[in-house]
C-alpha cells in the first residue's frame, strides 16, 4: 500500500499543478517532508492524510490505494 500512496500523492499533486514547495506551504510543512512522503522515506500522520485529501480533492481510500475511484 505504501508504494501506491507515494505514487498517488505525486500524481494528484501534479494533477493540481502544484509543486512540492507549493503543497508544503499549503500544509505548513517543509518541501523536504513532501518529498519524503513521495519517496516513501516518511509517512504522514492521520491528520495530515485527511488534510492531503482535502487539498487534493480526493478520498482517503483512493489516496491510500484501498480503491481506484
Amino acid at each position: 500500500m505504501e508504494i501506491l500512496f507515494n505514487s498517488r500523492l505525486r500524481e494528484l499533486r501534479k494533477e493540481k499543478a502544484l509543486t512540492q514547495t507549493q503543497l508544503a506551504q499549503i500544509l505548513n510543512v517543509s518541501q523536504a517532508t513532501v518529498a519524503k512522503w513521495e519517496t516513501g522515506d516518511r509517512e504522514p500522520d492521520l491528520i495530515m492524510i485527511l488534510r492531503l485529501c482535502e487539498v487534493l480533492e480526493t478520498s482517503v481510500d483512493y489516496l491510500l490505494g484501498v480503491s481506484d475511484v
